[in-house]
């Protein structure tokens, strides 16, 4: 092992309306998200767990996570590998199945890159180096299903 990383946030429920989780209907789902220095995250659960909409979930941020891990590796193996990225955008989606007792998890996310190169020379290298970008993802090395990649090189 060659270092150690340590990451801390926090949570706060914000969401007791005054009888706290009296029965499944009596609280609000919304929360914070936190760390030191940063601004806050305003959370909640997804609209089909009776969430706020304007609100971020978890499954949003596992997506979001993903994609911002696999675009920060790719920008880098890009630099090294001389390969001028001009531009990125990514469309992340994911699959979670919910089971008969209400747990679920998630069984696949895709994420559609679509970079734009500094010229033609660049594009089949920089369409190879997503499998290395998703070799190297600490996020994506993390979770126990499938992310595929289906990117589009421009110029």
């Amino acid at each position: 092992m060659k270092k150690q990383h340590h990451y801390t946030s926090q949570l706060e429920w914000t969401g007791n309306l005054g009888n706290g989780t009296n029965d499944y209907k009596s609280y609000s789902r919304n929360h914070s998200l936190s760390v030191v220095g940063k601004p806050i995250i305003l959370g909640s659960s997804d609209p089909s767990f009776r969430g706020d909409a304007t609100r971020y979930n978890p499954e949003e941020l596992m997506m979001s996570s993903l994609s911002a891990c696999h675009m920060l590796w790719y920008l880098h193996l890009c630099a090294v590998n001389e390969i001028v990225v001009l531009e990125y955008f990514d469309q992340a989606t994911g699959i979670m199945v919910e089971h008969a007792d209400g747990s679920g998890e998630f069984t696949e996310a895709i994420l559609k890159p679509i970079v734009k190169v500094k010229d033609a020379t660049m594009k089949s290298r920089a369409f190879e180096l997503h499998e290395e970008a998703a070799k190297m993802c600490f996020i994506a090395r993390s979770v126990n299903f499938k992310v595929h990649h289906e990117p589009t090189i421009l110029n």
